[in-house]
């Protein structure tokens, strides 16, 4: 540790002289800290010869100037004057462009990369055109409150008087809506109230829909998998009903950076949409640090595997160096409880040597009160804390500028996430620092190895399935309660024959009347909306309760509460440690008690795969490939506990009821005769196939977009389903987000890529950077390491002889994320 101080570099080393920082801090050379330039090959750094060294790669992304424009001549000499006072005299070229198409009623998605100024691109055609029309409204929907917030607050100065811009959303009093739906001319929500207030009740909001001018549709490429396709859905309720009181409102996306944006666009609204992708803005150098945590020689793993310092651990030293630094610092986490303990290491280490700037580092997460996380806020934009660890909530959200460094503890799932994390930092003309730091996991692993798959790699599509019928069935429903449905509605809104044959199947079960003009909803006195849960779970939320005071603490999901508030759990609350005392899915609570113990917590599960129906089937001498419907039924069944080294202490059955999921998969099976044939006899199977599995679903996500509670496995000696040793890898939401089929489609390259990460791992046996899951219910046993490598060099043999042709796994592909089992 060495001396805080508030000296700053030269701008154009500050990421740099940052890094030193951290590596002094680790106690590495810090001349380790030169980077080379992107386009260059990068040089094997000392970490690939000397496994004590954890600094990997070294890249400098330069400095990018920027390119104005003329304001359009239809922009309001107000808004000139405020952007003026901004600091803002003229608009980048992607602004001025952008501006003009939504001013001309091209729906548009803009996307470009963080902190390129995409709000002015729709603020000014959407004020110019309220300012024009004082009956006109328009609306701005964000996928979390805190990016609403943000948006809302950006224009004080900007909005004239009669725009009266409000909030609507789950914070807002009642006694405030009223005001919002009379008097507001630019509301700004997310898609959960929309579903949930606005379109139920429609007739209520009819003067302000029939006078619906703008839609802006913020951080868009958030809306993938089964959340996307529900906002999908819920977009075309929207534009139908604007239609049924006579308005078309201009679309206008805004999105990072993501591949086919005008086809994604398209895909999630339903129209034509024109995109904007030439990014005018300037951009601050970035020195982006690729860190592996090293390994542990005073402890081991499950089965005596060596394991390696944690991200988190690792994450909250730099957070601390950094903050003595006085540099103003986000460092992502994966995990609501890793944001806490982050932010509770760094406040441990900066207060051994500056106790006075203890105050000013906190945790971030979803789970706060509206109060609590309003107060985060406002001292985060305004200075008054100098180090946050946070979940992906500030990924999107809150506007922050004049950040010197992001501390990444694990690969964010996405190429786009990771880049828009990264943008958090270098707003200003300084250079900032960026740092991967690897997570015990294969994904990572293998990206701060091979750092060309992350920057030299284009970003990833966004997957989304609008007429996945497990989405469709309700979205359907919530349509017909508003507003009857009719043939055309079926055929030109909401795709067509697939969405036909799901309305057949709510009319056979009762849910809704057919009639000559189309269907309907029965008058039952209640909503669908209320019981559809647009962020996939189907299982709303669970409270977090202290039992002896009645204190409500927060909330979670009610699909992972099993998996993160099970009884006996540790949970953390703004630094706080609560013990779980019960958990009540059916009545949405979870009781706790306050407990600081000196162990952590983490459950075990089991599942088990039913085929149900088989689309595609390719055979490849002794390997079968297939793609179909599966159920997958999945069990907490224990939870372990581990004290801060890692040392199992015990583990304690749950009695918790199983989870039920009609899914799709995509499973090979080898024939018993070649894998013999391998060196692989009926003792060596399972622990071969096991490990296989493990790994591919840890690198699956580098293909498709997801996360690690997005997918699962199974493998077996002998699936009854099958007859053959079967690996399974299965989505893990209902009907399926496109990850498995991706997973088929890209099975060659991802199997590939696979095999390269286990057999280029150094341990000896199989660890949690290859083979090893964290929620093995078997307790990672059995792994065979090298087995796992030999069969996976059996199935790459037989899909390349087929003529498909296996290619080397260090290739840039596109997708990305994390996720063992």
């Amino acid at each position: 540790m060495v001396e805080a101080t508030g000296k700053r570099a030269d701008g154009s080393r500050r990421g740099v002289e940052l890094l030193r920082r951290v590596l002094t801090g680790s106690g590495v050379d810090p001349g380790r800290a030169e980077p080379v330039d992107p386009g260059r090959e990068l040089p094997p750094g000392p970490g690939e010869t000397d496994h004590d060294d954890p600094l990997r790669h070294v890249v400098r992304m330069p400095a990018r100037p920027g390119s104005t424009a003329d304001w359009p001549d239809w922009t309001p000499p107000g808004l000139r004057r405020a952007w003026a006072g901004r600091g803002v005299d003229r608009p980048w070229t992607h602004q001025a462009a952008g501006a003009e198409l939504v001013r001309a009623g091209t729906d548009v998605v803009v996307a470009t990369g963080t902190a390129s100024g995409k709000s002015l691109l729709y603020q000014l055609p959407v004020l110019a055109g309220l300012a024009e029309d004082p009956r006109a409204t328009a609306l701005y929907l964000a996928p979390t409150k805190a990016l609403a917030a943000d948006q809302l607050r950006s224009l004080d100065g900007l909005a004239p008087d009669d725009v009266r811009p409000a909030s609507f959303d789950g914070d807002t009093p009642m006694e405030e809506r009223d005001w919002v739906r009379r008097h507001c001319r630019w509301m700004f929500s997310n898609p959960d109230m929309l579903h949930r207030s606005l379109l139920p009740r429609h007739g209520r909001w009819s003067n302000f829909l029939r006078r619906l001018r703008f839609v802006v549709v913020d951080e868009c490429h958030t809306y993938r998998g089964v959340f996307g396709s529900h906002v999908a859905l819920l977009l075309r309720r929207l534009l139908r009903l604007a239609a049924r009181y006579g308005a078309r409102p201009t679309i206008v996306l805004a999105s990072a950076t993501v591949a086919g944006p005008a086809e994604f666009g398209s895909r999630l609204t339903g129209r034509e949409v024109v995109a904007v992708t030439e990014d005018g803005s300037p951009h601050a150098g970035r020195t982006v640090a690729f860190w592996e945590p090293p390994l542990l020689d005073e402890i081991t793993g499950d089965n005596g595997a060596p394991v390696r310092r944690s991200a988190g651990a690792e994450a909250a030293r730099m957070l601390g160096d950094l903050v003595l630094e006085e540099a103003r610092t986000l460092a992502f986490v994966r995990s609501r409880r890793s944001a806490e303990l982050t932010a509770l290491g760094a406040r441990r280490q900066v207060g051994e040597v500056a106790p006075e700037l203890v105050e000013r580092i906190a945790a971030y997460r979803g789970g706060y009160l509206p109060e609590e996380r309003r107060a985060l806020e406002v001292a985060l934009m305004a200075g008054e804390l100098l180090g946050v660890a946070t979940t992906n909530a500030l990924e999107l959200g809150v506007d922050i500028s004049g950040l010197d460094a992001v501390v990444l503890a694990g690969f964010p799932g996405t190429r786009a996430s990771f880049w828009q994390q990264a943008g958090r930092a270098g707003r200003a003309a300084d250079e900032a620092l960026v740092v991967l730091v690897a997570r015990d996991d294969p994904l990572d692993t293998y990206l701060v190895h091979h750092p060309q798959t992350l920057l030299g790699a284009p970003v990833e599509g966004c997957v989304l399935n609008p007429v996945n019928p497990y989405v469709l069935a309700p979205q359907l429903a919530c349509a017909a309660a508003e507003m009857p449905l009719t043939t055309a509605d079926v055929d030109e809104i909401f795709g067509g024959a697939p969405a036909a044959e799901v309305l057949d199947a709510l009319v056979e079960e009762g849910v809704l009347r057919r009639r000559p003009h189309g269907w309907f909803w029965p008058d039952t006195g209640a909503a669908p909306s209320a019981q559809v849960d647009i962020r996939g779970s189907g299982l709303g939320q669970v409270a977090v309760v202290e039992a002896a005071t009645g204190r409500m603490l927060g909330t979670v999901d009610g699909s992972s509460a099993p998996a993160t508030v099970y009884p006996g759990a540790v949970y953390l609350h703004r630094g706080d440690s609560f013990v779980v005392d019960e958990l009540d899915l059916d009545g949405g609570v979870a009781l706790v008690h306050p407990e600081d113990p000196d162990w952590r917590t983490e459950p075990q599960s089991v599942s088990d795969v039913t085929v149900l129906a088989t689309h595609s089937t390719r055979r490849s001498g002794p390997v079968q490939v297939c793609f179909g419907e599966t159920t997958v039924t999945s069990q907490v069944v224990a939870y372990r506990r581990r004290t801060a080294d890692g040392t199992v202490l015990d583990q304690t059955p749950l009695d918790l009821p199983p989870q039920s999921l009609d899914t799709r998969s995509v499973w090979y099976t080898v024939d018993p005769d070649a894998l013999l044939a391998a060196g692989i006899d009926d003792g060596r199977l399972p622990g071969a196939l096991h490990a296989a599995e493990h790994a591919a679903i840890g690198m699956l996500p580098l293909f498709a977009i997801c996360d690690r509670w997005d997918i699962g496995g199974l493998s077996t000696a002998l699936h009854p389903d099958t007859g053959l040793p079967t690996v399974f890898v299965h989505d893990g939401h209902p009907g399926g987000a496109g990850l498995a089929e991706r997973g088929h489609e890209v099975l060659d390259h991802w199997l590939a890529a696979t095999r390269s990460a286990v057999a280029d791992c150094e341990c000896r046996t199989g660890c949690p950077s290859c083979v090893q899951s964290p929620k093995c219910g078997n307790g990672n046993n059995p792994l065979d390491k090298a087995g796992a490598v030999q069969v996976l060099d059996l199935v790459l043999a037989a899909l390349a002889g087929n003529g498909r042709g296996a290619v080397d796994g260090g290739g840039a592909v596109d997708g990305a994320a994390p996720g063992p089992r």
